[in-house]
């Protein structure tokens, strides 16, 4: 299947979950969970729970809980993309097409929606239907790549950085913890609900973070190359902020081959896994966008 029919076809079974478990914004505090439900069900390619599913697709069977992990991965990405838009971070007006949640809602509530949203992520996980020795391995796995040694820790690192000279280790660490933690979480988890074996489960662990390497560099590139109408979201921000961002560092035509071989250093990852395919092919989608 070509990625973009995957994309929308995992997009389908994670909004309707989404719609289906998240609270009602009939449901007190209603602003709260009407803030919750604005950002986890905004448009988006839902690149992170589809390399879920295809995770566990590859290795062996897609359940209700390979879903239910999905939504908690998306649900952990909607928390980053509220706080990362908010002034203090990156002051940012519009995501995925539409007003930033602390634009729509203010800023306070905007960040006790992050808030929840993290949290009732791993409340998700918690209560999916796997071995309990998975869904043990799952929250670990999805709270690792959420802390200060994961998605926050490489934001801090680039809010930090910002206006000042970094080197390629900097840069690495951001790219790689930023989006690269949470990517590979993602198919680490989708191949231990799909019932991946250990040696399995790590390998797809390792493809994950070279795809999110990859994915991240494409989005820098993108920022720096297109336009806001075509991303959803503000372009040239980047630079006018001074971050931290491979064109930045190395320019534009060095960024393209520094994805490209990410992409080439994620294949080598596959040799073990059964039915590859579609993994490969949302390996290439990142590539895409910028070719």
């Amino acid at each position: 299947m070509q990625a973009e029919s995957f994309l929308k076809l995992c997009a389908a079974q994670v909004e309707a979950r989404l719609e289906a478990i998240l609270p009602s914004p009939n449901t007190r505090p209603t602003e709260l969970h009407e803030a919750m439900r604005y950002s986890s069900l905004a448009p988006g390619k839902r690149i992170r729970p589809a390399l879920c599913i295809a995770c566990a697709e590859a290795v062996g069977q897609v359940n209700q809980a390979v879903i239910d992990a999905a939504c908690a991965v998306e649900m952990v990405h909607a928390f980053s993309l509220i706080h990362d838009d908010l002034p203090a971070i990156d002051n940012d007006n519009l995501r995925r097409g539409r007003p930033t949640c602390h634009v729509r809602f203010g800023e306070a509530i905007a960040i006790l929606a992050g808030d929840a949203l993290f949290a009732y992520a791993f409340e998700v996980v918690s209560k999916m239907s796997a071995p309990p020795e998975v869904v043990i391995h799952s929250l670990t796995t999805l709270a690792t790549a959420s802390g200060s040694g994961g998605l926050v820790g490489g934001e801090t690192v680039d809010v930090t950085s910002e206006g000042k000279p970094v080197d390629q280790s900097t840069l690495e660490y951001i790219h790689s913890h930023k989006t690269g933690a949470l990517m590979s979480a993602s198919c680490e988890i989708g191949a231990l609900v799909g019932g991946a074996t250990a040696d399995q489960a790590y390998a797809l662990k390792q493809f994950g973070h070279e795809v999110g390497f990859a994915f991240q560099i494409a989005d820098d590139l993108l920022n720096e190359l297109s336009t806001a109408e075509a991303l959803g979201k503000a372009a040239g921000s980047d630079r006018a902020r001074s971050k931290a961002t491979y064109p930045a560092l190395h320019g534009i035509s060095e960024s393209r081959t520094a994805a490209s071989e990410a992409i080439d250093r994620a294949f080598e990852h596959l040799d073990s896994i059964p039915n590859p395919d579609t993994l490969v092919a949302l390996a290439r989608y990142s590539m895409e966008r910028v070719h």
